[in-house]
C-alpha cells in the first residue's frame, strides 16, 4: 500500500508541475482551487478552478 500512495504522490507533483510550467501561476491557483473543491466537496470552488483552467486550456 505505501508504494501505491507514493506512485499517487509522484503522478501529482509531477502534473502540478507540469501546469506550473505550462500555465504559470494562474494554473497552479486553478488547479489547487479545483482539488480543494473535490476535497471539500465545494462545487463553487472546484466549479471556479475548473473555469479558469478551461479558460487556459482554450487560448
Amino acid at each position: 500500500m505505501p508504494l501505491i500512495y507514493l506512485a499517487i504522490a509522484a503522478l501529482a507533483i509531477g502534473f502540478e508541475q507540469l501546469v506550473q510550467w505550462k500555465y504559470g501561476p494562474m494554473g497552479i491557483i486553478a488547479f489547487i482551487a479545483l482539488s480543494i473543491g473535490i476535497k471539500a466537496r465545494n462545487t463553487m470552488i472546484g466549479g471556479i478552478g475548473a473555469v479558469i483552467l478551461v479558460m487556459l486550456l482554450a487560448h
